[in-house]
């Protein structure tokens, strides 16, 4: 076989070069876009939301989307991992609750086979009680929650979700043992509602959002939230000397088995549509918090939180035996 003069190998490599370019430009195209959930649920809103953004912002060109709703997204999940091996175009959204939920279904498909892309979003969650209530601060409902466990009620979503995480993430915090929690779930936030603020419940717990508007009207009193610093006037629970930070975040992955530069790609498509203006938008009118992580850092967040969630949920005896 002949050999290839300096010149002609450097313009070969050029070449190549090109069409490798030409190739990392085309994968995100026409994205696949996987929704773990049911329309009009916060992944939907989200995934279709970036989607917007992403069309907005000339990151791709055509965008598709698949609803696969049920088992805290661990449906939809099996299905990505199963159809999408090595698909450049392919997303799937997920967050926090599905690491829950994976867990508590045991389920033999994990986070751990699709490719981190980006943490997208987050909300934190707010402990409040009835403005009726004896109990003031946050001080003095946790004096009175390890005094007496069981005394405290906790009304929040569902066993094991995002709030019951953070009624054990206090209780670990105060040398309680998260199982001790009396938790009371409820099906709908407006249930949830009515409970707190009928005095059923003791405290409530729920996403800022949920309950924002009977706090500003004053028929529910805020006690702390799960950010790192206060939000509004209203102290986190790090401030008020309780160890225990939470946020309900939302990401994006990519599929199974694909390279380290498709994966490149999708982050920088992902990255340029959280630059436009219309994904500003979308945050400021659904009240998101921005959380970006990008790919292999997002991965590696990812194990934190499925270490630090299965420890929890294992002592609310909801996780993994």
């Amino acid at each position: 076989m002949k050999s290839l003069s300096p010149r002609a190998f450097l313009r070969a490599a050029a070449v190549a070069a090109g069409l490798a370019a030409a190739g990392a430009a085309v994968a995100v195209d026409n994205v696949k876009m996987m929704i773990p959930a049911n329309p009009g649920g916060g992944w939907d809103t989200t995934g279709r939301e970036l989607g917007k953004a992403m069309l907005a912002a000339g990151a791709v060109k055509n965008i598709q989307y698949d609803n696969k709703g049920g088992a805290a997204g661990a449906i939809g999940l099996a299905q990505f991992v199963a159809a999408s091996k090595g698909d450049p175009n392919a997303l799937m959204m997920g967050g926090m609750v599905m690491v829950g939920g994976l867990i508590q279904n045991k389920s033999a498909v994990t986070l751990a086979q699709v490719t981190p892309i980006a943490r997208l979003t987050s909300e934190y969650e707010v402990i409040v009680v009835p403005a009726s209530s004896p109990i003031k601060d946050m001080k003095d409902l946790m004096a009175r929650f390890k005094a007496n466990p069981g005394s405290i009620s906790w009304g929040g979503g569902s066993a094991g979700g995002t709030d019951h995480i953070l009624a054990g993430l206090l209780a670990k915090a105060v040398g309680v043992e998260p199982g001790k929690v009396n938790y009371v779930p409820f099906k709908g936030g407006g249930e949830a509602v009515a409970a707190i603020i009928g005095g059923h419940v003791s405290v409530g717990v729920s996403g800022l959002s949920e309950f924002a508007q009977h706090i500003q009207s004053g028929k529910m009193r805020a006690l702390g939230i799960s950010s790192a610093a206060k939000v509004g006037n209203i102290a986190s629970l790090k401030e008020q000397g309780f160890d225990v930070e939470l946020a309900n975040w939302r990401g994006i992955f990519g599929a199974p088995g694909i390279t380290k530069e498709q994966q490149a790609a999708l982050v920088k498509a992902v990255e340029t549509a959280t630059k436009h203006a219309s994904w500003a938008e979308t945050l400021k009118r659904q009240d998101w918090t921005p959380y970006w992580l990008p790919g292999d850092q997002y991965g590696a967040f990812i194990q934190e939180e499925n270490k630090r969630i299965g420890e929890i949920l294992a002592g609310l005896n909801l996780g993994k035996k």
